[in-house]
């Protein structure tokens, strides 16, 4: 590994391809045995840091029309957080289905896991049938694992009958030195990030696009008013981003000072501080207030000059979806994924049918989507969005930071990486661009 790692800091790509790849790596794992270890215990209650385990694991067969990449950097999404929470159900199962596909797809079922769903690297070995990547070509990969054996996914992957995403319903991912990819989740690597950077948007860069830009979701135009939950977390800072760079206004929703100083930063003159604000849109557990629904749109009018959002970018879920539905204009739109606060959403039906609204369920991207949001990363249009980093044997705590919400835009995660910075091959463009891409830093 080490052999790997100096030819690649060295930039001698053409040495990466001619060294063994070794037949064990690290990688943050979860175990099978332990996925009953929180039985009874709130989810907030529930710690990463107790179930992510840095391991010494096999390096897994290479099959056709996939790639081995050296992993010099990853990052943490919530799908990571819910794998090591176990929730809503262990991981261990879909990984057990995805096994009893193909004698191939078997080598995923383990009584571990190798977990991670983003990776800046290099392709260290690439399989038969596989063309448009070598060894020692720098990418970054999506996470849309898909087999496409079935016609429903030829106008849109994410439609396919066995379409998984990679670290979380398959095994070998990214928090870890190498990782296994299908060669189609392969990109280039934006020449003016550093690893840790390049690393940090796939996953929620590609989920925003397609859930708010693409005709696949919410088909933003100029000039629409565009209602952001988290407007400067892992996904919402990317959905600010897109909005103001396609010509839409956001009015970004944040629970801080601070997160309302990151969204400014970005650009963003509409801001909401749920928290001084004091919206509570729950009087209790079973009973929602739809008094605060009405206050709640108001706020929103008066900040747009009377207008009602034309798109709600939703993914917080239980607690923001009935006031989601209610403060949508007339023939509006609500595109929700993820669900972080609770997957059982609740919300007056009433406003949704009599005012022709329309809810749109949006899932990752499409190879397609995910290749256009990492072009706008690459062009410098948006921006990585890192505020820390940690090396990979504190992944955990990382994991715990995302966990419990003490983190603002992506966390990072160095792998095989020796330190932050490394990995720019065009400081030109980077200079151009260098205070939009540290503005989440040290936050």
């Amino acid at each position: 590994m080490k052999q790997i790692l100096d030819a690649i800091l060295a930039g001698d790509s053409a040495a990466v391809g001619a060294l063994d790849v070794p037949d064990h790596y690290r990688g943050i794992t979860v175990h099978a045995d332990e996925a009953d270890m929180f039985e009874g215990l709130d989810a907030k209650e529930k710690d990463p840091r107790k179930s992510l385990h840095l391991d010494d694991v096999p390096t897994p067969e290479l099959g056709p029309g996939e790639a081995l990449v050296a992993v010099m950097a990853s990052a943490i999404n919530y799908n990571t957080v819910w794998t090591s929470i176990f929730e809503p159900v262990s991981t261990f199962s879909f990984l057990k289905r995805y096994g009893k596909l193909s004698p191939l797809t078997a080598r995923h079922d383990l009584p571990y896991h190798v977990v991670g769903s983003d990776l800046a690297g290099v392709v260290l070995r690439t399989g038969p049938g596989v063309n448009a990547w070598k060894p020692g070509d720098e990418v970054v990969a999506h996470c849309l694992s898909v087999e496409l054996e079935s016609p429903d996914g030829h106008n849109d992957t994410m439609m396919d009958s066995e379409q998984r995403i990679w670290g979380f319903e398959t095994n070998f991912g990214g928090l870890a030195e190498i990782a296994l990819v299908k060669s189609n989740q392969l990109m280039p690597k934006p020449a003016h990030l550093t690893w840790e950077e390049a690393a940090s948007p796939g996953l929620v860069n590609s989920t925003a696009y397609r859930q708010l830009v693409s005709p696949n979701g919410a088909n933003m135009k100029q000039g629409d008013v565009v209602l952001i939950w988290g407007a400067s977390g892992g996904l919402g800072s990317y959905a600010t981003q897109f909005a103001l760079n396609g010509g839409a206004i956001p009015v970004c929703v944040v629970s801080s000072p601070e997160k309302a100083e990151i969204c400014r930063a970005m650009g963003a003159e509409l801001i909401i501080d749920r928290s001084a604000e004091g919206y509570k849109f729950w009087k209790d557990e079973t009973t929602q207030d739809q008094k605060e629904w009405k206050r709640f749109g108001g706020r929103i009018r008066e900040l747009t000059g009377g207008d009602d959002p034309d798109i709600v970018f939703e993914h917080p879920g239980r607690e923001t979806f009935g006031a989601s539905v209610y403060v949508a204009r007339r023939g509006g739109t609500i595109v929700t994924c993820a669900s972080t606060s609770g997957f059982m959403h609740e919300y007056d039906n009433r406003y949704l049918w009599m005012n022709l609204k329309r809810i749109i369920g949006s899932h990752f991207a499409n190879y397609r989507e995910a290749w256009e949001a990492n072009r706008l990363i690459a062009k410098g249009m948006v921006h990585p969005t890192v505020s820390r980093v940690y090396p990979l044997e504190e992944t955990a705590q990382a994991a715990y930071d995302v966990h419990r919400n003490l983190h603002q835009g992506k966390v990072g995660v160095l792998t095989l990486a020796p330190a932050e910075g490394l990995g720019v091959r065009d400081p030109e463009l980077r200079a151009k661009h260098q205070q939009a891409i540290d503005r989440f830093r040290n936050r």
